[in-house]
């Protein structure tokens, strides 16, 4: 590696650095405003300018130059390179004057303020006065959807945006219009954007020009207590950051985490945080005469203690919803194993997915961050964008990077990249496998193949046959070593966690689909539904219904007992992400009014049903579960599933029905029970329902 100065310091750099990152690695602190780790060089804010000795005698952007375009000293000496020096203080000190020639001065109302990298960096070069006298430019503020709120007057075109739309996001909808002083950023004809993840735009700008149209106004960022948490809207995991202030969530922030979702979180998970205080359920509820009227918790527990007083095993059953967390999945586990039910399932849309079958059958084997080294990707039945927009953009990364053929079989879609469409059904995989399709001899010559199965080719009748056909083509060819590529993509936090606790039926037990038939014939007496929200809850007939959630949403609609709950924002729970990581979300606020956390509610009415649970805190509980399942202990860490297993999947995959996969999200920003109660998303929905349908070019 070459070696170079930075202020004096010596250091080895490799060759591709830029000049920027060369400098942070000696520790020297460069200010930009144009400049992000994961765009393109735009060089167009000139905030990074240093002095390199020996190079033009004048100040240089060091974000569009590398360390290789240096030239030594006359007797060889290391290039050498100033961040400090008088040159240099002076340069940005002009940028930054012209910078602020048009800026408004409205810090006071913008919502960025605290927050702001052209305040901070005005702070260290800019001067109390402007020699400009000439009027300031205004612009005219544009409409770019219900998630954006622009001030354009305040742009200083880094185009961070533009870049981030067409570069990460996979969908150029923003541009700059006019030349010099008439440049104007905006979207074609003034639409509102369509990607998944356009709010991330919020956190580029370094300025004012974009800011979160919900939380306009709600909130200064030193009022706010910052929680560390994850995201349970899709099973992607991203880390996030829930700002809270008093009992309320002002706004919804994403973390840094490398091997999940970077720095980027979907629109889903940023604006959801409107739908955690509306339609929430505070208080007990019981149905009298057709009526769900309020009642006290003694009450409600009393009326379910008398349908399951001497009730046959065999005529109670439990469904886990999308986001129920380990520990209360553990819970009600515990207290359908005191009944002696088999009745218990975690698969709401009925994927055929068995734990028995090991962990790799289950698991987004390759991880998330073995996209990045992926050499061919066969996406079947799912339609990433959707159900899992971080994820996705990490593929259009890896695609974009090149080396890398991707195909589709399902649902034809437009997934902000170019494939090659196989085909729709089970039959074009079949072919596959039989090594009847060109795209067979990819797979079989790829060193690091990944066969992406959606829970669409899962959650039907034949979706065990189609999981082991995936196995079959993923465990086929010469591989590298340790690489094990089938990938099962959920769309649910809870479901790896659930299967990895074995919260699916039990011998003679019924999955989903056979508890909602048995219910409707008459064969379930009581049924726990456990947020489960997305099951056909009006085909349960005459069963109690015992429903223990958050929101009021389809299963509290059906149930005859409500005990509210904590939502994911206000309690310490365990989720596993798609790829079997085990991750922690922490406790930002406080379930409102008389609801509790979802254990805690299981551990009192197990005490009533005279079936009470080993133990009397949430600390107990998990010493329990991590003797249970030791790799719930290991927090950020992925317990890896063996390649035998999938092999073995594979060995007999049977013949599958016919019929195309029909994708699992119909509609993005209504997949919960939060989002349906989000006015934000509802907005959202609807815009998106207006959109005219695209295909994949």
């Amino acid at each position: 590696m070459p070696l170079i100065k930075v202020d004096g310091q010596e250091i080895e750099v490799p060759a591709e650095y830029t000049l920027l990152q060369a400098c942070e690695a000696a520790g020297a602190e460069i200010p930009r405003f144009c400049y992000h780790e994961r765009l393109s060089i735009a060089g167009n804010c000139r905030m990074c300018l240093i002095e390199v000795k020996g190079g033009p005698p004048k100040p240089v952007a060091s974000c569009a130059m590398n360390v290789r375009d240096l030239r030594p000293g006359p007797e060889g000496q290391p290039p050498e390179m100033f961040t400090k020096s008088k040159m240099v203080k002076k340069a940005r000190e002009g940028v930054m004057e012209f910078l602020l020639i048009n800026h408004p001065l409205d810090c006071p109302i913008c919502d960025q303020g605290g927050e702001c990298d052209l305040q901070d960096q005005a702070m260290a070069y800019g001067v109390d006065g402007s020699r400009f006298k000439e009027n300031k430019r205004a612009v005219e503020d544009k409409y770019i959807g219900p998630l954006v709120k622009t001030i354009m007057t305040r742009c200083i075109h880094c185009t961070r945006c533009i870049r981030f739309s067409a570069e990460v996001a996979g969908v150029p909808e923003l541009g700059a219009t006019g030349r010099g002083e008439d440049m104007e950023i905006t979207t074609y004809l003034e639409k509102a954007m369509s990607s998944e993840l356009q709010g991330n735009v919020i956190d580029l700008c370094p300025v004012g020009a974009l800011t979160s149209r919900p939380y306009a106004f709600q909130a200064r960022p030193w009022e706010l207590t910052k929680t560390e948490s994850v995201d349970v809207m899709d099973a992607v995991g991203s880390a996030i950051r829930v700002d809270t202030r008093g009992r309320a969530v002002m706004r919804i922030m994403p973390r840094l985490n490398e091997s999940v979702n970077a720095e980027w979180i979907s629109d889903k998970t940023r604006f959801i945080w409107d739908g955690l205080g509306a339609q929430r359920l505070d208080r007990p509820y019981i149905r009298r005469n057709g009526r769900l009227e309020p009642a006290t918790w003694a009450q409600a527990f009393s009326a379910i203690a008398e349908k399951t007083a001497n009730i046959d095993p065999n005529r109670i059953a439990a469904i886990a919803g999308d986001l129920a967390g380990v520990e209360e999945m553990y819970a009600l586990k515990g207290l359908m194993d005191a009944f002696g039910s088999p009745h218990i399932d975690c698969r709401q849309d009925g994927a055929k997915l068995d734990p028995a079958a090991g962990r790799a059958s289950y698991i987004f084997n390759p991880t998330i961050d073995g996209i990045d080294t992926a050499d061919a990707i066969l996406i079947v039945g799912s339609n990433p964008r959707q159900e899992a927009a971080v994820l996705n953009a990490r593929i259009r990364d890896r695609w974009r990077r090149g080396k890398v053929k991707v195909a589709l079989i399902g649902e034809q879609v437009d997934l902000t990249y170019s494939y090659d469409y196989l085909g729709a059904g089970p039959d074009t995989l079949s072919s596959l496998v039989a090594g009847d399709h060109s795209f067979a001899e990819t797979l079989a010559g790829a060193k690091r193949p990944m066969v992406i199965v959606g829970q669409g080719a899962l959650a039907r009748p034949d979706g065990d046959v189609v999981l082991k056909l995936a196995a079959k083509l993923a465990a086929g060819g010469e591989h590298d070593e340790g690489w094990n590529g089938l990938a099962v993509l959920h769309t649910a936090a809870s479901r790896v966690g659930g299967l990895d606790l074995g919260f699916v039926p039990g011998d003679d037990g019924h999955d989903v689909i056979g508890m909602v038939a048995a219910a409707a014939a008459g064969e379930i007496d009581v049924m726990f539904l456990l947020g489960a929200d997305e099951i056909t809850v009006n085909a349960l007939g005459e069963t109690f219904v015992v429903y223990i959630g958050s929101h009021g949403d389809a299963g509290a609609h059906r149930a005859d007992v409500i005990l509210p709950a904590a939502a994911y924002t206000e309690k310490s729970a365990t989720y596993v992400n798609t790829e079997g990581r085990v991750q922690m979300a922490a406790r930002a606020a406080f379930p409102p009014g008389e609801a509790r956390e979802d254990w805690a509610i299981l551990r009192a009415l197990s005490d009533v049903l005279g079936h009470k649970l080993p133990f009397d805190s949430l600390a107990e509980l998990r010493a329990a579960l991590y003797r249970d399942k030791p790799h719930f202990l290991r927090v950020d860490q992925i317990e890896p599933g063996s390649v035998d297993d999938v092999a073995a999947l594979g060995s007999d995959p049977g013949n599958p029905s016919s019929g195309a996969f029909r994708n699992a999200i119909d509609d993005f920003y209504l997949t919960n029970p939060i989002a349906r109660a989000s006015a934000v998303m509802a907005e959202c929905s609807a815009l998106a329902a207006d959109r005219p349908a695209s295909a994949a070019e």
